[in-house]
């Protein structure tokens, strides 16, 4: 290889020093492992001298630099020539969907099946469907910021989930050197979402009701699950008889089994939410004696099951809690062919009043029941009859305490009577010290 000197308009004014710089210019290029040469020279503009010579960039295109120095010249080439390096890396680096992908599979060797799920739903959902085409490299702080506008419309606790994939999945990338920087650096999860209600408990009488209007119904068993043992729903549903001892002294249930959903058929696992979850439950005697009801005329080895004994499908849960939801005032809407066109109908139960096309169906609630918020009943109703917030943590299944406290704080020391009883003595011992 040898330098070219053949185009060079050299003036008088290029020195020794100026001629060694020019030289060794092209050496760094050889030796850096640059993929083209540069060529050096001077040119006069408008009486002036400058430096001048030749890159390649990105897209292989030449781009000319100019400087009035040849220290000028090389500072504006070696800048250039990372920024065309960085450029060159961004666009070799996978598509947000190509590493979305690669990060769930890796993710599926230490997470649960149903958090696995729950991370591909909310990656594909709001991060592939919002970026996937674009470059890892390329995706900046800007971009992920717009494309969470959409899931700020949702609940803070789903914005807050997404936004810690984002920080994951960008962590990871940036930890395996697929990217140079960091984009969720700066990311925060407040403020984002729309917040939602506190959770409240069943009232006794509000139990009594839902009790009295599903009776002799399919969701019954499952209700009074919740209500006396606190189960999550995928507890409840995958309970089997083997885990229920209703001969003992001190009837109990035992959890250890999972239930969830894949593609609409359900899966049992042994794997629970956390270690805390695998618990022993002493049942109250109204559930006790409802278990054995159901146990005489079960068929299968679920406490909860289809008419084929086995345990139910998300579409089967969805029509177990129909009989609630219809038996409450909610206002709802169905759609019927008319004439060949489908028309919306638009049905505002009155309490106390029978379903116009059913019956055996009368609007009893007139509030809203939420699975969850059986369990939330039943740890309530621990905390009110002043069971040990440790007790407490044990029977709900919590691993963190703080999630108990949280509750525990809410439900104890949101009732003025208590508030009074408790301030009244730390008030009375007061008094006693001044005086």
């Amino acid at each position: 290889m040898f330098l070219d000197f053949t185009n060079w308009q050299v003036s008088n004014n290029l020195n020794l020093l100026e001629v060694f710089f020019l030289v060794n210019s092209f050496y760094f290029l050889k030796y850096t492992g640059s993929s083209f040469i540069s060529t050096y020279g001077t040119v006069m503009k408008r009486g002036v001298l400058y430096y001048r010579t030749r890159i390649k960039d990105a897209n292989g295109k030449l781009v000319a630099i100019y400087a009035k120095t040849p220290e000028e010249l090389y500072n504006k080439e070696t800048l250039a020539l990372e920024q065309i390096e960085n450029a060159t890396f961004h666009r070799k680096t996978p598509t947000v969907a190509e590493y979305c992908e690669k990060w769930l599979l890796m993710q599926s060797v230490h997470v649960r099946a149903t958090t696995l799920t729950d991370y591909t739903s909310k990656v594909r959902r709001h991060i592939i469907a919002e970026l996937g085409d674009k470059r890892m490299g390329e995706v900046s702080l800007d971009d992920i910021q717009l494309a969470l506008v959409p899931v700020s419309k949702k609940s803070a606790s789903v914005y807050k989930s997404v936004v810690i994939l984002y920080k994951s999945i960008f962590r990871a990338a940036m930890e395996s050197r697929i990217i140079d920087h960091n984009p969720t650096i700066y990311l925060t999860t407040k403020g984002g979402g729309v917040p939602q209600e506190d959770r409240q408990a069943l009232t006794d009488e509000q139990v009594e009701r839902l009790l009295d209007a599903i009776r002799d119904l399919p969701p019954y068993v499952f209700v009074m699950i919740g209500l006396y043992a606190g189960l999550r729903r995928e507890e409840i549903l995958a309970l089997q008889w083997d885990s229920v001892y209703l001969d003992t002294d001190t009837p109990y249930l035992t959890v250890r089994r999972a239930w969830h959903t894949e593609h609409n058929r359900p899966v049992i696992s042994d794997e629970l939410k956390t270690k805390a979850a695998e618990r022993n439950i002493p049942l109250p005697v109204c559930l006790a004696e409802c278990l054995k009801a159901a146990k005489e005329t079960s068929t299968s080895e679920y406490v909860v099951s289809n008419r084929d004994g086995e345990p139910l499908s998300y579409t089967q849960f969805k029509r177990l809690w129909q009989y609630i939801v219809t038996r409450t005032v909610k206002e709802r809407s169905y759609y019927r062919y008319e004439d060949g066109k489908r028309v919306k109908h638009t049905v505002t139960p009155v309490l106390g009043e029978k379903a116009a096309h059913n019956g055996k169906v009368v609007y009893s609630l007139d509030f809203e029941v939420t699975p969850h918020q059986l369990r939330h009943t039943y740890i309530t109703n621990l905390i009110h009859s002043s069971v040990d917030p440790k007790t407490v943590q044990y029977l709900a299944g919590h691993e963190s305490s703080k999630i108990t406290m949280d509750i525990y704080a809410k439900v104890k020391y949101n009732r003025p009577d208590e508030l009074v009883k408790s301030m009244g003595g730390a008030f009375a011992q007061w008094d006693g010290v001044r005086s």
